[in-house]
């Protein structure tokens, strides 16, 4: 990685919640400097902030339809996490202990779901769990602080039981019978495999475990033979390889994102690979604008296509910071 003066200047002058995390994330500011302190109090103070954090304590949640519905309070919660808020913040501290009161008994959190009666549902809500939403949930948890927690530990217990031999297959709550999405029942799930490793790797207990170190390989697999093979119809195509914020769905900066944390792929040919089709995207300042947007998400700096982003922006210097 090459260190950019100049880039770390112009994210810190842009907007509270890019300028907190860099400080920290990038400069390696501690979180009781002034600077950062002021940083997260404009960031906790910002209409936008204030209005998610809103957003994820009207509980009970809508029933989530689509599990790529980016205005559903679960990807809010997602990117409150991302933006490093914790547990100290009242509003974290409450919709947390809301999503504890809804833990299965064999340990995933759940939360409504409505399957519409055209994808073998029958258009009623029900608080359950599929592979594709409940590692989310526990993501945030641990990035939350509440890592230590019992019930935490019982969800990464249940979680990585859940893993076969290539990587975690399309899987729901017993309660919901045989539905599952559209794909082979033996194929792994690309997305579930992400969010899942994602969840796991957050914890230092599972962090270079066997099952990391597994579900690593499947994505890499996965990237090896994205011309032949579409798993449950996730491609790796145009549209996948386009820049987007925040981490909603399956595409190359939220994969890149993850792998490059896992200090044993540093020199992998296949996460470099992907490094160098995001870098190229650059422009001559070394920023980085969206290439595709959530209309739901239109307000914040990452919602338009014209000019540089500085959250994406410091999501590719973030990433990059892994790769030597």
């Amino acid at each position: 990685m090459v260190e950019n003066k100049a880039v770390h200047e112009w994210l810190i002058g842009t907007n509270p919640w890019t300028e907190y995390n860099t400080r920290i994330n990038l400069l390696g500011q501690k979180k009781d400097e002034p600077e950062v302190l002021e940083a997260k109090r404009e960031m906790l103070a910002h209409p936008l902030v204030i209005n998610l954090l809103q957003d994820i304590n009207k509980w009970p949640w809508c029933g989530l339809k689509r599990h790529n519905d980016a205005n559903h309070p679960l990807h809010k919660l997602v990117f409150l996490a991302d933006l490093g808020l914790t547990r100290e913040e009242k509003a974290i501290a409450t919709v947390g202990e809301k999503i504890f009161r809804c833990q299965s008994d064999e340990g995933a959190f759940q939360l409504p779901i409505q399957i519409p009666k055209a994808f073998g549902g029958n258009d009623q809500e029900q608080l359950t769990w599929m592979l594709c939403d409940t590692p989310s949930l526990l993501y945030t948890l641990i990035k939350f602080g509440w890592e230590k927690d019992s019930r935490v530990k019982k969800a990464l217990r249940h979680l990585a039981g859940l893993q076969q031999e290539n990587g975690w297959l399309c899987t729901v709550s017993p309660t919901l019978g045989k539905f599952r999405g559209p794909g082979r029942k033996d194929d792994p799930c690309p997305y579930a495999t992400l969010i899942s490793l994602k969840a796991l790797i957050t914890h230092p207990e599972y962090y270079k475990s066997k099952i990391s170190i597994k579900g690593a390989e499947v994505l890499l697999t996965l990237w090896e033979q994205r011309k032949e093979r579409k798993p449950y119809l996730f491609g790796m195509g145009t549209d996948f390889c386009k820049l987007k914020a925040p981490y909603i769905w399956y595409d190359i900066l939220h994969i890149a994102s993850v792998l490059t944390q896992l200090d044993w792929l540093k020199k992998d040919e296949r996460v470099n690979d992907m490094m160098d089709i995001i870098r190229v995207k650059a422009n001559e300042q070394k920023l980085f604008t969206a290439e595709s947007i959530w209309n739901a998400w239109k307000e914040w700096d990452f919602g338009q296509k014209k000019i540089p982003s500085p959250w994406i922006t410091y999501l590719f210097y973030l990433t990059e910071k892994g790769i030597i």
